[in-house]
């Protein structure tokens, strides 16, 4: 297939390909008359790209994953990459549980309700932090978490 249509089925525009092309994470498509020719192929190769990034990794990320010596270098690259997806993916469900509280939470002043209060400290805030937290109680006093008293 020529570029145009390679990068129509995906959404692309042809200079996209071009550039993947000049960066060497696709390989040069044969040429049929001065056009480029695209195989099966290529089209595996630009799904793959567009899979990696839409998980997060850069164009050189990915040419290294393609381009790396054998599957120990591949997947040292990819145990990176997949820790980093896993605790992206706490932090979404964290706030996932966030805004399905303040969805239902029945507090006028939602910031003052102990269960929105409880999800906050246990996902949202760093975990050596917790601890030291200070909180403001019902009565509008400030204090330290029962935890930081000790």
């Amino acid at each position: 297939m020529r570029i145009g249509e390679l990068a129509e089925r995906f959404g692309l525009a042809p200079h996209v390909l071009r550039h993947w092309e000049s960066m060497g994470l696709l390989t040069p498509a044969s040429r049929v008359n001065g056009r480029r020719r695209y195989t099966r192929d290529h089209v595996i190769r630009v799904m793959t790209i567009i899979r990696a990034k839409a998980g997060g990794l850069s164009l050189e990320q990915i040419r290294g994953v393609l381009d790396a010596a054998g599957r120990a270098e591949r997947r040292a690259l990819l145990r990176r990459r997949h820790e980093e997806l896993a605790r992206r993916l706490e932090e979404i469900a964290a706030s996932k549980r966030l805004i399905e509280h303040l969805m239902e939470c029945g507090a006028d002043d939602f910031t003052r309700c102990p269960d929105y209060r409880r999800i906050v400290e246990n996902a949202a805030w760093p975990r050596n932090l917790q601890d030291e937290a200070c909180v403001v109680d019902p009565s509008g006093a400030e204090g330290r978490t029962p935890a930081a008293e000790g």
